[in-house]
């Protein structure tokens, strides 16, 4: 879909209820693969890709924040003519889709937040992934060096092997076009406001969960988040940021309950 005068790239499968699917940055809607596969035959999943990411464009022209995405994927689910939907997030979906549930209010019916936090990014991390970021501008491309620091962050401590291999290939192929949206977008998030206390004004069923392994999101975040909203809180097991792929049979329980309850509810 064009969106500011770019090409928005999403999935759309199945029927009935519309979940929205957002992913982690530096992945794309393929991420998602195996809760497409279980929720299809019972939801309508739309499954957006970041600008500069997977198959969208790069960025429209001028700043790029989490409340600019937000107005985006608003702007999508408007084109698509639906009205109420559940987001589900992971990582940067996670803080987009906060910055989402303000704009949309009662459209949102359900909000999942995984292997995310809305707080602010602590100061040395924050440091060390703004100093990466500035190195794969001024390169021009994913130095091996950054690539070796960032891909271990996004599985658990035994990664599969193959998997992990993959990422790296991917990051270090990633198109010199859209760099620069890739940058952009990693600064909003490592740069983001506190949100924290949003979490306490929504009214709408929420879940957080979050990987045992996950180093990027660290479980004690998650519990923070949860605490906040006073939601139920899951820990998934042997899996690390990307859990979704990690653990995809205990996440798709978990959503699966949850989602259930929501609309039965």
């Amino acid at each position: 879909m064009t969106i500011r005068g770019r090409r928005l790239a999403y999935l759309d499968e199945g029927e009935g209820p519309v979940l929205l699917l957002g992913h982690s940055y530096l992945w794309d809607s393929a991420m998602w693969a195996p809760q497409l596969d279980a929720l299809k035959g019972h939801y309508r999943c739309i499954v957006p890709e970041l600008w500069g990411h997977g198959e969208s464009d790069a960025a429209p022209e001028g700043g790029l924040t989490l409340a600019g995405l937000a107005r985006d994927h608003l702007a999508l689910l408007d084109g698509l003519g639906i009205e109420a939907f559940t987001l589900i997030g992971l990582s940067i979906g996670g803080m987009w889709g906060l910055e989402l549930a303000q704009l949309a209010g009662s459209r949102l019916r359900a909000l999942v937040l995984m292997d995310t936090f809305v707080g602010l990014e602590p100061q040395i991390p924050c440091q060390r992934y703004l100093g990466m970021l500035a190195m794969i501008e001024q390169a021009g491309a994913i130095p091996a060096p950054v690539i070796e620091q960032v891909a271990p962050l996004f599985f658990a401590h035994q990664p599969e092997p193959a998997r992990l291999a993959d990422f790296k290939a991917r990051l270090a192929a990633w198109p010199a076009d859209k760099l620069a949206t890739m940058v952009a977008v990693g600064r909003s998030f490592v740069t983001r406001s506190d949100r924290m206390e949003w979490l306490e004004g929504l009214t709408c069923p929420t879940l957080v969960m979050t990987g045992s392994e996950d180093k990027a999101r660290p479980v004690l975040e998650g519990y923070l988040m949860a605490e906040a909203r006073g939601c139920r809180f899951i820990e998934i097991p042997g899996a690390g940021h990307i859990a979704t792929l990690e653990q995809p049979a205990a996440v798709n329980r978990a959503l699966m309950h949850f989602l259930d309850e929501c609309h039965q509810g």
